[in-house]
């Protein structure tokens, strides 16, 4: 053993003699890691707790080598940092030690090793009480903007597969002495990604967070082993301050999984928008399992394949922090069965209608190979059978939509005030009943919506072909007053009640307050009121989530749009405006050819248009009427005591609610999982919204994915986005979250992340709509053109970029939104 009373840090590699932290330090350094420069004092060196008095030139001479200071005193004890007792925190650490202080501060390092906690610490992990004297590190103290510890593994949960990094402004040692509490960090190990970090303003940035990254692989590598680092920045420099194997037991390393999941909602949020509960994800999972299987064997594809494939239909949809995404490539996938999508695979893969198309390298992995020889000849023999299938279901479409709406008619002829009398096995049976005659056979909607696709693209095609813009505005004018389409009698029903109050200020005093039984003096009104329930009571504000409360239950959203209707003067009278079908005789005037070949299309694609809006009204009465199926079923639960109240049955899923009435359930503790499921809701209200595109690796149990980030800040006056409703108007702009707690000054342009059918309310005073999601197929976008007012869609960031109170120019044509003054 060396008598030597300094050991400088490329020397410091005997345990026994520098301490287990010291030469693991020298061992790091060695190997290419940033350590601040340090050197050792043996315990040899120094006399009692003042400093050795025979070493003090030496040890004066030592720290003048490492420059001026100050500097970090700190143990290193023979088992110090070892693989299975740490020591962490028994001896005393100096920071911020001036030159001359070194000696006295290393003497009561020394005396720390005598504390008797540290004997207590070693009895309890069967060590000898004295380990023995800790030699001592001097080394550079780090002037640190940042410090704090990482992991390279999950020290609490024991798992190996993510890197935990906490982080504190400044030194770093208030937060390794349990002081403060710091920013804590959840990094993904096999690819970097920040599974979770802190709200707000935040220690670190995303790139001190890859160094990081980086820094904890390289140790764990170089060691062999897991390890607990402490770490500092200083400026951009990142230096490695310690590591010590991770002593506390880890889970096995889970086995490389290289499966890549893409979950996008840009598309579905429209239908489901925000967090959706385990029983309206679990209805509509069955759902699009079953339709799409209608689909595509309606197109031509045979019954094996669609068999061989059912675990792409079950899995069409994920629920991911509450909110309901597409499986992206399970979509793909389905499309890869269509008849010619070998040959056309452009065109179809715009079918799947997201904001942001499949990578091309992930697409290319799952799409199959283009056809050749003869095999190009049987895909087009595919493609010819479904071209004629097609061709024959438009034929029929009148016929088979009228079929569909009697099937319906006669599904839900059950009267819902009925329901609350049957017994669960009985509402069990109204279930599967449903599910037999509608969703077993939902051929109409899926044939409209795939011809509406094509007639709405096509028309809109060949108009901006023929005509250029001109040809765009006259395509959106020929989608609007149709007026056998459903969404167009909501707001002209709201219309009439206005008229009906107009001029009684108290009366619409009442209604905006919610008070129902107001009315009841007006009996046109009252009547009237009564009738839109009965027949709009399901077009709620998002509709199509079962746990929404609808219009029978709340009806103030339909009061407070009848009042402020009763507030707006009349509508300017349109009877001199250009009329479409005139647009289309100006627009096309020595084209005679052109203009009936345009006037078809344009009657093709409108009819098909209103068909879809009709047909998704259907859609609504559908999942009105589960609905009450099952809040009846939750009065049941909860008068048997297996639920607290009748609405907790949202918490279940569709096959724990059937498994308790059909005996197939695997848990009778329904309270129990509608506890686990509010404790879960309450994490994803908590939780920062999570991106509209997620990529997964490996299993989604993992559920390792980027945090979303809001945009950045621009400065832009001018973005563009979907013009899909010609117009232009220059208003202020009103940013609406939630439009059950918002209102909207009349003539104000709405601007939200997304719209359903139950924002009517809102609709119907607005100048013009601004939305960061859709497409010109969406439900705003018709309501827009039906009502005649600009509206901008797929607008993305259009929430957080413009601000309430902005003066706004809309321009519904050419998709332009400009802001024209700060609110």
């Amino acid at each position: 053993m060396t008598a030597d009373p300094i050991i400088l840090a490329d020397a410091a590699r005997d345990p026994a003699t520098v301490g287990g932290k010291a030469a693991a330090l020298s061992r790091l350094s060695a190997a290419g890691f940033r350590v601040p420069d340090f050197f050792v004092i043996t315990p040899g060196a120094l006399a009692g707790d003042a400093g050795g008095d025979g070493h003090h030139d030496a040890i004066l001479a030592a720290v003048e080598a490492l420059g001026p200071g100050p500097f970090a005193v700190r143990s290193s004890a023979r088992e110090e940092d070892g693989a299975d007792h740490s020591h962490a925190g028994q001896f005393l650490s100096v920071l911020d030690v001036a030159a001359g202080d070194v000696t006295v501060a290393a003497g009561r390092i020394l005396a720390s090793g005598r504390a008797n906690s540290v004997a207590a610490y070693r009895r309890n992990r069967g060590l000898t009480a004295d380990g023995g004297p800790p030699a001592v590190i001097v080394q550079r103290l780090v002037a640190a903007r940042a410090a704090g510890v990482a992991f390279t593994a999950d020290p609490v949960g024991g798992r190996r597969d993510r890197i935990v990094v906490s982080a504190t402004a400044g030194l770093g040692d208030k937060l390794v002495g349990g002081a403060v509490d710091g920013d804590d960090y959840v990094i993904d190990r096999a690819g970097g990604a920040v599974i979770a970090r802190p709200d707000g303003p935040a220690a670190l940035t995303d790139t001190d967070l890859a160094q990081l990254f980086a820094l904890a692989k390289g140790v764990e590598a170089a060691c062999g082993a897991p390890q607990d680092l402490e770490w500092a920045f200083e400026g951009e420099t990142l230096f490695l301050l310690q590591s010590r194997p991770i002593t506390t037991p880890l889970r096995p390393m889970p086995n490389p999984d290289a499966a890549v999941i893409i979950l996008d909602n840009s598309n579905i949020v429209e239908s489901y928008p925000g967090l959706v509960s385990p029983l309206t994800f679990s209805f509509a999972q069955y759902v699009y399992a079953r339709v799409y299987r209608i689909f595509v064997a309606l197109v031509g594809v045979d019954a094996d394949t669609i068999r061989q494939h059912a675990a792409v239909f079950d899995n069409m949809l994920s629920r991911f922090d509450g909110r309901i995404y597409y499986n992206l490539i399970n979509w793909y996938r389905t499309l890869c069965l269509l008849p010619g999508f070998r040959n056309n695979r452009g065109f179809m893969e715009t079918m799947m209608g997201v904001g942001e198309p499949l990578r091309r390298e992930i697409a290319d992995t799952l799409a199959p190979p283009p056809a050749r020889g003869l095999a190009r000849l049987g895909e087009r023999r595919r493609v010819g059978w479904m071209l004629l299938r097609l061709c024959l279901a438009a034929l029929r479409l009148r016929a088979t939509i009228a079929a569909f709406e009697r099937r319906l008619d006669a599904a839900l002829r059950t009267d819902r005030s009925a329901l609350r009398d049957l017994p669960l096995s009985a509402l069990a049976a109204e279930y599967r009943r449903i599910e037999a005659e509608l969703l077993e056979r939902w051929d109409a909607p899926l044939i409209n919506d795939f011809l509406c696709m094509v007639a709405f693209g096509a028309s809109r095609k060949a108009l901006e072909r023929w005509a250029g813009d001109a040809g765009v505005e006259l395509h959106n004018a020929m989608m609007i007053g149709q007026g056998d389409i459903v969404s167009a009698e909501p707001p002209r029903r709201i219309a009439a009640m206005a008229r009906l109050i107009a001029g009684d200020a108290a009366l619409i005093a009442a209604l905006e307050s919610g008070d129902r039984a107001a009315a009841t003096a007006h009996p046109a009104l009252d009547a009237a009121l009564d009738d839109y329930i009965a027949r709009f009571g399901d077009r709620c504000i998002e509709e199509l989530k079962l746990e929404s409360i609808t219009l029978d239950d709340d009806p103030r959203p339909l009061l407070s749009s009848v009042a402020a209707a009763a507030r707006r003067p009349p509508p300017p009278d349109r009877a001199d405006a250009v009329t479409p079908d005139r647009q289309l005789r100006l627009l096309f005037k020595g084209r005679p050819l052109t203009r009936l070949l345009a006037g078809a299309l344009l009657r093709w694609a409108k009819a098909r248009v209103r068909d879809r809006e009709n047909l998704r009204f259907e859609r609504t009465r559908v999942f009105g009427h589960a609905r009450q199926v099952f809040l009846a079923i939750g009065r049941q639960f909860a008068a048997l005591g297996a639920i607290e109240r009748d609405r907790d049955i949202f918490d279940l899923t569709l096959q724990e609610v059937l498994g308790a009435i059909e005996g197939n359930g695997v848990s009778a503790d329904l309270a129990g999982l509608v506890a686990l499921r509010r404790a879960e809701a309450a994490r994803d209200v908590a939780a920062p919204e999570p991106p509209e595109r997620i990529e997964l690796r490996g299993a989604a149990i993992a559920r390792g994915h980027r945090a979303a980030t809001g945009p950045a800040a621009t400065a832009e006056r001018q973005r563009r986005g979907t013009g899909c409703s010609a117009g232009r108007i220059t208003a202020r702009a009103t940013v609406v979250h939630d439009p059950r707690g918002q209102r909207l000054a009349e003539g104000d342009i709405l601007v939200a992340r997304h719209t359903d059918p139950g924002w009517i309310a809102l609709f119907a005073g607005a100048a013009g709509l601004v939305v960061e999601r859709g497409s010109l197929l969406s439900h705003s976008a018709i309501v827009a053109r039906e009502m005649g007012i600009p509206c901008v869609v797929g607008l993305k960031g259009a929430t957080t970029w413009l601000r309430t109170g902005d003066l706004v120019e809309v321009d519904g044509a050419a998709g332009s939104v400009r802001i024209i003054g700060d609110g």
